[in-house]
């Protein structure tokens, strides 16, 4: 089913993005509103886990923990990642209207969970 996922953002995620996304009425809760600064990816990789939010994060290690979750088939609501370079290629706009595209597809995490974002 189409439509918008709930999102647990990651604490280096820019924080305009963040409002950007929340303005366009995302639900969404940030990863620095709950724990503190140097709070370990594991930590937030669970929590999004247990609140079936879709994660979303410009961090490498981020990446690295969904595709080692993937691999031991570990399920988890989704990823929606890019690399910081991105921030540098698109808009906050255009950013949000990626999210918006994913949203728009049928059941957009089930094939693979792990969505990349890329500067085309």
């Amino acid at each position: 089913m189409a439509g918008r996922f709930r999102l647990y953002i990651d604490a280096d995620v820019d924080g305009p993005l963040v409002h950007a996304l929340r303005s366009a009425g995302w639900d969404l809760v940030r990863a620095i509103d709950l724990y503190p600064e140097g709070t370990s990816d594991p930590v937030h990789f669970a929590r999004a886990r247990a609140e079936e939010r879709v994660l979303v994060s410009n961090d490498r290690d981020m990446r690295v923990l969904a595709e080692v979750a993937l691999a031991r088939q570990e399920g988890f609501p989704g990823l929606v990642w890019w690399s910081h370079r991105l921030y540098s290629r698109k808009t906050h706009g255009q950013l949000v209207a990626a999210f918006e595209l994913i949203a728009a597809e049928d059941d957009p995490f089930a094939r693979y969970p792990i969505r990349i974002l890329s500067g085309r």
